[in-house]
C-alpha cells in the first residue's frame, strides 16, 4: 500500500518537470504561441514588429526577462533560426526608387494637363467627347499609379475607397459651382466646361491634384525609407514611435507645400481662382488615406472618406430639398456658411475635419513597428 503513492508521485514527476521548465523558460512558451512568426522571420526586427502587432509591449517584455521587445525578438530569432549563435540585426529592405513607379506617378498629371488643354480648345459636342476621354484616361492613370510602388496597397485585403474618392474629386471640380448656382435657384443647364459658364469647372484644382500624384509617391517613398531606418536603429517601441511621429508630420507638410506650389501654378496658367482651402484639405485627406492603406490600415480611410463624401452630398441635397414647400429652413446652415466664407467653405470644412481625424489616427498607427515590417512589393 505504501508503494502506490510513490508510483503516482513518480508518474506526476514529468508533468511537474514540464511546468518547472515552462516557468524557468517563459520565452519558450511565447515562441510556441508565435511559432509561425518565428519560423518565417528573416531578421529579429520582423519578429519584434510581429510581437508588437499582437500587443506585446516593452513592459510585457520584462515578464520574459528582457528590457524591451527588440531584445526579446533577438533571442527568439536566435533560438529558432541560428541556435546558439548570436543574431545579426539587419536593416530591413527598403523600397528603391524605380523608373516604373516614377513614370506611373507622373502620368496622371500629364494626361490631366492634356485633357484640360483639350477642353479649352474645343467647343460643343467635341468638348464633351474630350471631357469623357480625359476623365477615363486620368482615372486609368491614377489606378495604375496606386496599384504598385510607394502608394500601392499591401497584400492584405483592402476595403473599397474608389467610389468615395471619385465623389470627392468630382465635387472639387464641379461642387462649388453647383452649390453656388443652387443657392441662387439654379442651375438652369448642365456644365459645359467653359470658365465663363454659370456652373464653372474648377479645372485648376483638379489639375493640381493630378499633378500631386508624383510628390505624393515621393513623400510616401521617403517616409517608408526613413521609418525603416529608424526601426533598425531603435531599441524600444516608444523610442521608435517618438522618432517616426515627427517624420510623419514632416512628410505631410512636405506634400502640402508641393501641392500648394502646383495649385498656384495651375491657377496662374488657367487664370482661375486657386481655392487653396478646399484643395489643400482634400489633398491632405487623400494622402493620409493612401498612406494608411499602403501600410495595411484600411478601415479608417474608408470610414473617413465615406463620411466626407456623404457630408458634401448632404450639403447639396439640403439646398435642393429646401425648395420644397415648408422646407426652406434646410438650406439655412449651408447658406450661412457659403454667404460668410464662400461655397468652398463646405468642402474645406468637411475635408479638413477628415484630414485632421486621419492625421491623429496615423500618428498612432503609422508609428508602430508592425506598420513598417513588411517591405513594399517590387514595382
Amino acid at each position: 500500500m505504501g508503494g502506490r503513492p510513490a508510483s503516482g508521485a513518480r508518474a506526476a514527476e514529468p508533468g511537474r518537470a514540464a511546468v518547472r521548465r515552462t516557468a524557468v523558460d517563459p520565452v519558450k512558451a511565447l515562441m510556441h504561441r508565435h511559432r509561425e512568426l518565428c519560423e518565417r522571420a528573416v531578421d529579429p526586427l520582423e519578429i519584434a514588429a510581429g510581437l508588437e502587432a499582437h500587443g506585446v509591449t516593452d513592459r510585457t517584455a520584462t515578464r520574459f526577462r528582457h528590457r524591451d521587445v527588440f531584445s526579446l525578438a533577438e533571442e527568439m530569432y536566435a533560438r529558432v533560426s541560428r541556435g546558439d549563435t548570436a543574431p545579426r540585426v539587419t536593416v530591413p529592405a527598403t523600397p528603391r526608387v524605380r523608373a516604373a513607379w516614377v513614370l506611373r506617378a507622373l502620368l496622371p498629371g500629364v494626361l490631366c494637363a492634356g485633357a484640360v488643354t483639350g477642353l479649352r480648345l474645343t467647343h460643343g459636342q467635341t468638348r464633351l467627347i474630350v471631357a469623357a476621354l480625359g476623365v477615363l484616361a486620368v482615372a486609368l492613370a491614377v489606378r495604375a499609379a496606386l496599384s504598385r510602388g510607394p502608394l500601392g496597397a499591401t497584400d492584405r485585403p483592402a476595403r473599397p475607397t474608389t467610389a468615395w474618392t471619385c465623389w470627392l474629386i468630382a465635387y472639387a471640380a464641379l461642387g462649388d459651382g453647383l452649390l453656388e448656382a443652387a443657392l441662387s435657384q439654379g442651375p438652369d443647364a448642365l456644365p459645359t466646361g467653359s470658365p465663363a459658364d454659370p456652373w464653372p469647372l474648377a479645372a485648376a484644382g483638379v489639375l493640381a491634384l493630378a499633378l500631386s500624384c508624383a510628390p505624393a509617391a515621393w513623400c510616401a517613398h521617403l517616409f517608408a525609407v526613413r521609418a525603416r531606418r529608424r526601426l533598425a536603429a531603435s531599441r524600444q517601441l516608444e523610442e521608435f514611435a517618438a522618432a517616426v511621429r515627427p517624420l510623419l508630420l514632416a512628410t505631410f507638410g512636405l506634400f502640402l507645400a508641393a501641392l500648394t506650389a502646383l495649385l498656384a501654378l495651375s491657377a496662374a496658367a488657367l487664370a482661375e481662382p486657386a481655392g487653396y482651402a478646399q484643395i489643400l484639405t482634400l489633398g491632405g485627406l487623400l494622402l493620409l488615406a493612401r498612406l494608411l492603406t499602403a501600410h495595411g490600415f484600411t478601415h479608417a480611410p474608408v470610414v473617413v472618406l465615406a463620411t466626407a463624401a456623404t457630408a458634401e452630398a448632404g450639403a447639396l441635397a439640403s439646398v435642393f430639398a429646401s425648395r420644397l414647400p415648408g422646407c426652406g429652413f434646410l438650406a439655412g446652415p449651408v447658406d450661412a456658411l457659403a454667404s460668410t466664407w464662400g461655397p468652398g467653405a463646405v468642402p474645406a470644412l468637411v475635408c479638413g475635419a477628415g484630414a485632421l481625424a486621419l492625421l491623429v489616427h496615423s500618428a498612432r498607427t503609422l508609428t508602430r513597428a508592425s506598420a513598417h515590417a513588411t517591405p513594399d512589393r517590387p514595382c
